[in-house]
């Protein structure tokens, strides 16, 4: 009998719970379901992130609504877009064998009326980020006078990005006989006062210590100088051939900057920030949980929600400025009882930082050494004989090839081939770190670093040695930083690192390119196409500097307050304020979009601008 039975779940939801591999609850899931299953109880629980709070609260949900009937009756609020689409998709799994089980999820950067139309078909169970929710109840299309429950997941981080009075608005919608039911992987003074205000004599159930990290994750520390900050990251990644990682950035900036580099090195990496549009972080993650990218770079608030299985290491490219986030980055590996590793690359003002953490989360972090050269080098000659070793040989498929392969191999003895198909991905670490220095420095050199004051690894000044490209694509073609450049390398075979800075522009693109590289580039886009558009590159000249150049099929030429002037085949137009419309007819259909901010998607008009709407009001995730 599967446990899950006696603490009170019913037999189709067990069975759905086991197909997903839920073979034991978590303590929080054993503690807190009996609890929940009652249905009488305010309910607080802390416990940090992978331990299975969504489990703890979705199945008790399952099992005390009454799903004969089409209303809203459990709402379910938390900080993100991908926690919301998460929770949204585990509980629908939960509930695959129950009948006419309706669970919808309300969040900004989608179309609000795909989401009024599922709520107006009806619905038991709305997950929702705090906003989106808001604007929803604003137009008056939901209500809220019969749900039973509300629970408040992740509430630390809603209260950080200040959704206080959203949920203050939203909850006012709601019974005041409900049950309220907060989980959250730290107990702030916030949470604490939230708590006093929505809940009665809450039952109160703390996993662990209050705060504390989890115990299956090891905390590793570098102390390297900032400005070998990238270059140590790098060596870090290398010695964990294996490595399915999240790095967590500052910024936004940061982090496009670190997943470029990273790309532009040959690395399998993405970023994932605010400035993304929902489209291109849901496909971004895609490629993540199918492994297709063996590094995801992201920032706090765009990783809140990630559940991702087997996350080997979480490395801090840059220390939080909360304390308290560094316990919810850590908690992106080593969930559901597994282990995981959490590295900080620190310089060596930062060791107090470090120390306080330790206080916090009430384990002590290990100084590692940043990998010598000829360490790499052994860890991926032996992950690569590791990988021949155990591959899976398709006996009916390569038995016709064997002859010719023997006869290519005929001159060769068993150890000449050995060596020659270990040298393929071998050389290419020892070339690399022929002369790698060492990185490590002490914890007591504390002298003054100037490197210190730039930690990004790309290249700034003149960038002498490449030409500035221009691209007729460009943001709303749906197009990150990291998409660009891929499409770039396809058409071209150059390889990432002989990209320069990408700027990205709206409706365009300039892009550096090493001179060596400049003719084949123009010629592997000659006959291009991207939808049905041929794909123009021209040498940028002096576009981007308010000139008056002609290039190729369209001129360019700069207004008077910063707006800019296609004339021709280039089909977009500015005025005098240098904002934007979309025209039409003989200008090409062309759109504009100079500020980057806001541009008119309706055509016609001198305001240029539309606001999408129903976006989450507060900080932009």
């Amino acid at each position: 009998m599967n446990p899950f039975s006696t603490l009170g779940i019913r037999h189709d939801i067990v069975n759905a719970i086991t197909e997903l591999g839920f073979e034991n609850p978590t303590p929080i899931q054993e503690q807190s379901i009996p609890v929940l299953l009652s249905g009488s109880n305010d309910f607080v629980g802390l416990a940090q992130t992978g331990t299975g709070k969504t489990a703890a609260f979705g199945l008790p949900l399952l099992e005390l609504l009454d799903f004969e009937e089409n209303y809203p009756q459990a709402l379910i609020l938390c900080p993100t877009r991908e926690l919301c689409l998460q929770i949204t998709n585990d509980i629908k799994n939960y509930a695959k064998n129950m009948k006419n089980a309706q669970v919808v999820a309300v969040y900004g950067g989608a179309n609000i009326s795909d989401q009024l139309r599922q709520i107006k078909r009806g619905v038991q169970i709305v997950v929702a980020t705090p906003g989106r929710m808001l604007d929803i109840i604003n137009r008056k299309a939901i209500d809220f006078t019969q749900v039973q429950f509300v629970v408040l997941d992740e509430a630390d981080e809603m209260l950080n990005m200040g959704f206080q009075e959203d949920i203050d608005s939203i909850l006012s919608t709601t019974p005041d006989d409900k049950k309220t039911w907060l989980f959250s992987a730290t107990m702030p003074n916030e949470v604490r006062r939230i708590a006093k205000k929505y809940m009665t004599d809450p039952f109160e159930l703390t996993i662990g210590t209050k705060n504390t990290g989890n115990v299956n994750i090891e905390h590793e520390y570098y102390i390297v100088k900032a400005r070998d900050k990238y270059a140590a990251f790098k060596r870090i990644v290398d010695f964990n051939p294996e490595i399915f990682g999240i790095v967590f950035c500052r910024t936004k900036i940061e982090t496009q900057e670190i997943a470029e580099a990273l790309m532009k090195d040959g690395y399998n990496a993405d970023a994932l920030h605010g400035d993304l549009s929902q489209q291109q972080r849901d496909k971004v993650m895609k490629r993540y949980r199918d492994r297709s990218l063996q590094l995801l770079i992201a920032t706090d608030v765009a990783a809140r929600g990630i559940d991702v299985n087997d996350v080997t290491h979480v490395i801090n490219y840059s220390l939080p400025d909360e304390i308290e986030n560094y316990t919810h980055r850590s908690g992106r590996t080593g969930r559901a009882g597994k282990t995981g590793i959490s590295i900080a690359i620190i310089n060596s003002k930062e060791l107090g930082k470090i120390r306080h953490i330790e206080r916090t989360i009430g384990k002590q972090f290990t100084k590692a050494e940043i990998p010598t050269g000829f360490d790499v080098c052994e860890k991926q000659l032996f992950a690569l004989v590791h990988k021949v070793h155990n591959v899976e040989v398709n006996q009916e498929q390569i038995e016709q090839y064997i002859p010719r392969i023997m006869d290519e191999f005929k001159d060769l003895d068993k150890e000449e081939i050995i060596k020659r198909f270990a040298s393929l991905e071998f050389n290419r670490f020892l070339e690399y770190y022929a002369k790698a220095p060492d990185l490590n420095i002490s914890a007591d050199d504390r002298g003054f670093d100037r490197s210190d004051r730039a930690e990004r690894p790309m290249r700034s000044g003149a960038n002498a040695g490449y030409t500035r490209l221009f691209m007729n694509l460009g943001s709303v073609d749906d197009f990150t930083r990291g998409d660009m450049l891929g499409f770039i390398c396809n058409h071209t075979r150059i390889s990432g690192k002989s990209v320069g800075k990408i700027d990205l522009k709206g409706v365009f693109t300039f892009f550096e390119i090493e001179n060596s590289a400049v003719n084949q580039v123009l010629e592997g886009f000659k006959s291009v196409d991207f939808q049905g558009r041929s794909v123009r590159i021209e040498l940028a000249g002096d576009r981007d500097s308010g000139g008056g150049s002609r290039h190729g099929s369209g001129s360019y030429r700069g207004g008077s307050g910063g707006g800019t002037r296609w004339e021709g085949g280039g089909g977009f137009r500015g005025g005098s304020s240098g904002g934007g419309r979309r025209e039409g007819g003989r200008s090409g259909g062309g759109f504009r979009d100079f500020s980057g901010k806001r541009r008119d998607d309706r055509g016609g008009g001198n305001s240029g601008g539309s606001r999408r709407e129903g976006g989450d009001r507060r900080r932009r995730i």
